[in-house]
């Protein structure tokens, strides 16, 4: 693996980790000394990330990661639904040398909710899904549903619980479950619930409108004083209405 891989895979590990929030700073220099190599490969691997729509560069703020917006978030959570399910539904039989990969990604699971590194639980509850195409024998969805993994990790951060994340490792568990029984249709719908509560859950706020307060301020007085006058008027009515 060439080094701007490897700092690309570091950056995404750490986002998948809750490491890294969405809107992080990323230096070239910074990042040049960590790494011990020249900026130019570090930019390298800032540039594959853009490409990928992991990070976003500006003249003012440089290299950041990128800050999903309510309809980015969406749009992520659907992909995912709708390439993760899929793939559930055209995979052959799973081998058993993919079944023991996903055996033992469970049991890593399991193994950091008993224990206390946050960052590794949810490492791992969200390579899940990595591991889960990578198992099923297609590597490029893999590297597909890992930058979108990741996509929804930078909307979602913070958003967890300890309770949810055990809800997600017994949902992982159960599709596990499904697939060594040979129940490929069971197992994807068992992912469709799992992906499909992700956004609810996540409960992502509207964003607000930034001239809100600016409009209100702004607007015509003779207008605020018509708009006032209709609304008494018509409660005016409504009052009177209620009596008989």
């Amino acid at each position: 693996m060439t080094l701007p891989a490897q700092i690309s895979d570091r950056i995404l590990e750490s986002v998948l980790a809750e490491k890294l929030p969405a809107g992080s700073r990323l230096g070239e220099k910074e990042l040049a000394a960590l790494f011990s190599c020249s900026r130019t490969l570090v930019r390298e691997a800032l540039i594959r990330l853009a490409a990928r729509g992991i990070v976003e560069v500006s003249a003012r703020r440089g290299w950041y990661l990128v800050e999903p917006s309510r309809e980015q978030a969406r749009e992520a959570f659907e992909a995912r639904y709708v390439i993760e399910t899929g793939l559930l539904r055209t995979a052959n039989r799973i081998d058993e040398r993919g079944m023991k990969r996903l055996r033992a990604h469970i049991e890593q699971q399991r193994g950091a909710l008993d224990g206390q590194n946050a960052g590794l639980r949810s490492f791992l509850l969200g390579d899940f899904h990595v591991c889960l195409a990578g198992a099923l024998g297609n590597r490029l969805l893999a590297e597909t549903i890992r930058d979108l993994t990741v996509r929804t990790t930078l909307a979602a951060m913070n958003h967890q619980s300890d309770e949810e994340a055990v809800r997600s490792f017994s949902e992982h568990a159960g599709i596990v479950t499904a697939l060594e029984a040979g129940d490929p249709i069971e197992a994807e719908r068992r992912m469709a619930a799992h992906l499909g509560s992700w956004e609810a859950k996540l409960q992502i706020p509207e964003e607000p409108d930034p001239l809100a307060q600016l409009r209100e301020a702004l607007a015509p007085v003779e207008q605020s004083a018509r708009i006032l006058r209709t609304r008494l008027t018509a409660k005016k009515r409504k009052e009177a209405g209620s009596f008989p």
